[in-house]
């Protein structure tokens, strides 16, 4: 049962990396063994063997399945490593020659005009988590990000903090966890890591959201997400262009628990 759910659920994953279902099916199908006929692989993967064939030749094609051109024929997947590592590029591939057609595009109304002030709202930890990255990425001058939980600080936002910090741009980061104070010291050394004096940015008993993370860039954009405990769902705003005294009240609130000295904005 455990081997029947793996093969469909990589067989799912595979369809959604631009596989066809028989195509996935055959591949999945070809990696639980060395080589196979066709017969084989219509039996371990429930496609009609005379779709089998159909479904090889675009393997082949894409570099996923080698053929041995014996009687019977056999058929082999490629080692892993390099499967894996061919339809990366291939997804990648597809990713680039979509943004670049989109920005192809030209906009419907046929205006120029310029955004002063906007707030959004986004759902989801990946889009927000994405939106993150990307507004840390694209930092001029200054970070100030606020976490409350350990999860938000993933592998690859410490990667971009790392690279932010190497442009000179200045980063403070909070958090009420000491644990994770420790941590992002060693991670991001440059950085200006201090316990955050807001209590309540976690949960209690009686509450059902809990905020998840702050971030500030260039004093110009902000972004707010909250958890849901009950869902574990994360909803957030975004917005840029707002009046410099509400980023002002931001700023020092949301530095709140780091040392005045500590603070390059001082």
């Amino acid at each position: 049962m455990v081997d029947t759910d793996n093969q469909e659920q990589a067989a799912g994953l595979l369809q959604q990396l631009g596989l066809k279902e028989y195509e996935a099916r055959c591949f999945v199908a070809l990696t639980r063994k060395a080589t196979a006929t066709a017969k084989e692989i219509s039996e371990i993967a429930d496609v009609p063997r005379t779709r089998v064939y159909d479904a090889i030749r675009v393997l082949e094609a894409q570099g996923l399945v080698e053929i041995q051109h014996t009687n019977p024929r056999q058929y082999r997947a490629v080692p892993l490593d390099e499967a894996t590592e061919t339809l990366r590029r291939q997804y990648e591939s597809r990713v680039d020659e979509l943004r670049e057609t989109l920005d192809d595009i030209e906009p419907a109304n046929g205006t120029d005009s310029k955004v002063t002030h906007e707030v959004w709202s986004l759902s989801g930890t990946e889009g927000i988590t994405s939106r993150t990255l990307q507004l840390v990425e694209d930092a001029e001058s200054e970070i100030v990000l606020v976490v409350s939980s350990a999860s938000v600080v993933t592998d690859e936002l410490v990667e971009k903090l790392e690279n932010a910090s190497e442009r000179g741009i200045d980063i403070l980061i909070g958090t009420a966890i000491p644990e994770l104070c420790d941590e992002l010291r060693s991670t991001v050394p440059d950085a200006k890591v201090f316990v955050s004096e807001l209590d309540w940015l976690h949960a209690t008993d009686d509450d059902e959201v809990a905020i998840g993370r702050m971030l500030l860039v260039d004093q110009s954009t902000i972004l707010l997400s909250s958890m849901d405990e009950q869902s574990q769902t994360e909803r957030a705003i975004f917005g840029r262009g707002f009046e410099n005294g509400l980023v002002v009240i931001t700023r020092r609130l949301m530095a709140t628990g780091l040392l005045g000295q500590q603070d390059p904005n001082n």
